[in-house]
């Protein structure tokens, strides 16, 4: 509650819907999943990269897939500026992965989807949007609690 609550007081938007693109190293697999459930458990439609995709449909979660920048048309990129993206989770792993997610970056950034790197981001992330659709937040200025 409180990660959702600091991303409201940073003005930053908090989704309740839509989709979540999600690209993670192998080492954060099995990590993720809770998270990804979670989010599907919302209602949040799931689009994954190839060994993600496989990962998350071994493991019971509906997903689809979508290309990675440097796999061609349509990618991950052309889907973030067309709006069918809401929440990014892309954690890397090499030269390779690194270079293939800077598209992805810049493109979240442009278009102000909030997109995390790390798998304690996400988790925080998952976390926060559940709290923030039970309704359970308020944010208020720190100099409301001393008025």
């Amino acid at each position: 509650m409180a990660f959702a609550k600091s991303q409201l007081g940073a003005g930053a938007a908090v989704p309740v819907q839509g989709t979540v693109f999600v690209s993670v190293k192998d080492a954060d697999k099995p990590r993720v999943l809770e998270t990804i459930q979670s989010l599907s458990g919302l209602g949040f439609k799931i689009i994954a990269t190839g060994g993600t995709l496989k990962f998350l449909q071994n493991a019971g979660v509906p997903a689809q897939k979508i290309n990675k920048f440097s796999e061609g048309r349509p990618h991950i990129v052309d889907a973030i500026k067309n709006g069918g993206v809401q929440l990014v989770f892309n954690t890397t792993d090499g030269a390779q992965a690194l270079a293939d997610s800077q598209s992805l970056r810049r493109a979240a950034l442009l278009h102000k989807v909030p997109y995390y790197t790390t798998l304690s981001g996400a988790v925080a992330a998952a976390q926060g949007i559940k709290a923030y659709r039970s309704g359970d937040l308020e944010v208020r200025a720190l100099q409301d609690y001393f008025a």
